[in-house]
């Protein structure tokens, strides 16, 4: 049952709504999470945890729990074929995370709700936004079935077709094209490419992502120009023989699950109006070359929920500063698609500036931080400016102290969270 009144209502419990609530949580600040759907569901188009993400997480009680859980990939190789054109190790970087966790959304959505029930709170299912009424001091929220819920702040983590950002009359700019065409499967694959690093093959089709997944199967993300409607394993045997291994081609055993979707290149006009606030797919939406997308809505979430909790003036910064790094990872993400694209003659030149760039050390590790998505770090706020908007009371009453946090050089403590360098 929804409570009356709330300091924060986030609309949407997937990856950021969830690691907004639980960010909240540990600061003490009441908090009720809604989602439209009746269960979460048990498929989903993000499969990787970046090290600068991990550090992110790390300062909620998230990392080590995921890390469990996942497969540690050491490196990302960049291949036309059989040919690899460029290898990018994980093991030097600033972190305690050297290595890319490969591990589905759904996992990750599940430990996040794990430990937001371990703090005390819950998500509430079934309800759907239908209006928001916006005033000076917070929002009133109606859902179907006439349900009102009064808070003083309202994030929309509601995703791409985001309700709160429509209702709240912020733009989501972005080219009138119809955007990109994408296949996604879990497939069962007999393969001789190693088990333990992302490959992403360049063609002229448009890239292939290859990613192996803890229980063995791996995942398989392509462009493609129509995408069917209800995709067969035989589709991906034919982008893997188009675009994977050559000598020694892959063969498709099996699949657990498949999907097609659609990606416009938008950003919102705005992460802030007025008592709401946007993280996530409802702030920006991209390419998901480089695996960037639920990683930059992870660092959202964390960032909005530390300023949530500082007060209305950290919310201005988080405004102002998350836009600028969306634009940069979508020009990333946007980047990696066109190189993966480039015509027949310009392939021989692309191959060889990708060999000769990725055979000098700093350039290798200025890719693997990049890839990592490790982002400036914020200033500080000092401890005397978190404060709780009220006492907590609704679904996070029962608050627990807040997680242990560390940072990179292994201290440790508790209270608010320091900055860290952190990363998509």
């Amino acid at each position: 049952m929804l409570p009356e009144h709330t300091d924060v209502l986030v609309v949407g419990a997937g990856p950021t709504g969830l690691a907004v609530a639980v960010t909240l949580a540990g600061h003490g600040v009441a908090t009720t999470v809604v989602d439209r759907l009746p269960e979460p569901p048990v498929t989903s188009r993000a499969a990787v945890v970046h090290a600068g993400t991990l550090e992110v997480l790390d300062r909620i009680g998230i990392a080590e729990p995921l890390a469990e859980r996942g497969l540690r990939s050491g490196r990302f190789t960049v291949r036309d074929r059989d040919r690899v054109l460029a290898t990018v190790p994980f093991d030097r970087l600033p972190s305690r995370y050297p290595y890319a966790l490969l591990i589905s959304q759904a996992e990750t959505e599940a430990v996040l709700a794990a430990r937001l029930t371990a703090l005390g709170g819950r998500v509430l299912r079934p309800y759907e936004l239908t209006d928001l009424d916006l005033d000076g001091a917070g929002a009133t929220a109606r859902f179907a079935g006439g349900d009102t819920v009064r808070a003083r702040w309202v994030v929309g983590a509601d995703g791409m077709h985001s309700r709160v950002r429509e209702l709240a009359g912020i733009g989501f700019g972005g080219p009138a094209d119809p955007g990109e065409s994408f296949l996604l499967a879990d497939v069962r694959v007999d393969s001789v490419l190693p088990r333990d690093q992302v490959n992403l093959f360049l063609s002229r089709g448009g890239p292939l992502v290859w990613a192996p997944l803890p229980d063995g199967t791996v995942r398989l993300v392509a462009t493609v120009d129509d995408a069917p409607r209800e995709p067969h394993p035989r589709h991906f045997q034919a982008l893997l023989d188009e675009r994977g291994p050559a000598r020694r081609p892959d063969r498709v055993t099996g699949m657990a699950w498949a999907s097609r979707f659609r990606i416009h290149h938008r950003i919102a006009d705005s992460y802030r109006a007025g008592p709401v606030l946007l993280a996530g797919d409802a702030a920006h939406v991209h390419s998901p070359a480089g695996g960037q997308g639920m990683n930059l809505g992870l660092r959202d979430a964390v960032a909005l929920g530390d300023a949530l909790a500082a007060g209305p003036e950290a919310l201005d910064r988080y405004a102002a500063d998350r836009r600028p790094l969306a634009e940069e990872v979508l020009g990333f993400a946007a980047g990696l698609t066109r190189l993966a694209a480039a015509p027949p003659p310009l392939r021989p030149l692309r191959n060889l500036l990708l060999r000769t760039a990725s055979a000098l050390p700093p350039v290798r590790q200025a890719l693997a931080v990049r890839l990592a998505g490790f982002e400036p770090t914020p200033p500080s706020p000092p401890p005397s400016s978190i404060v709780r908007l009220r006492p907590p009371s609704g679904p996070l009453s029962a608050v627990l102290p807040g997680p242990e946090v560390h940072d990179r050089r292994g201290g440790s403590g508790s209270g608010p969270p320091e900055g860290l360098a952190t990363g998509g």
